[in-house]
């Protein structure tokens, strides 16, 4: 399959930066499939991320994540959104840019824990007595990956409509899942 049927889209950034949101609304936008990569890694791994981390621990899910990488990039053109640590995993990027291209979804340890709610129970990384702490500490683990990202989309000033068409756009600029 030539590179440029390969060309994915993929979504970075802290937990509740929107990734899965934003990036169902580009896929769908571009005509392309969506791929959540935590819901890919549960349906092959037949459990939850949280029983992966909690049954397996952090190494095994970051073993499937990065089979689930290695699956991606022979996929065609996708829209995707992995997990929030998925970009620090060492030579993971690499197996899917380029062709395709990164965008970093930023927004603040707070903003992200305001959106999460009650959600964040659910989140492995998360689950600690102080979950802002918790973030903060992911964020200044992660910050210098998410700096590597193709482009950065601020969360916490653009609306929805607007990331989708800045996404879109600039996915066609790339050339990723158009013609």
């Amino acid at each position: 399959m030539p590179p440029a049927a390969r060309a994915h889209l993929l979504f970075v950034g802290l937990p509740g930066a929107g990734k899965s949101t934003v990036g169902r609304l580009v896929a769908a936008r571009l005509g392309v499939p969506f791929v959540d990569l935590d819901e890919e890694i549960a349906r092959a791994a037949g459990k939850s991320v949280p029983d992966i981390f909690a049954l397996d621990g952090e190494a095994t899910f970051r073993r499937l994540e990065r089979d689930a990488t290695e699956w991606l990039a022979a996929q065609s053109s996708r829209v995707v959104a992995p997990g929030g640590g998925w970009m620090t995993q060492p030579g993971v990027v690499a197996l899917v840019r380029p062709p395709g291209r990164i965008i970093h979804l930023r927004v603040s340890p707070s903003l992200a824990l305001a959106r999460m709610g009650g959600g964040v129970a659910q989140r492995p990384l998360l689950s600690h007595p102080d979950p802002l702490a918790a973030l903060e500490a992911l964020w200044e683990a992660r910050g210098d990956a998410y700096a590597t990202a193709d482009a950065v989309l601020d969360t916490e000033t653009l609306t929805l409509q607007e990331l989708v068409s800045q996404s879109a756009a600039l996915a066609t600029l790339w050339r990723l899942g158009v013609g």
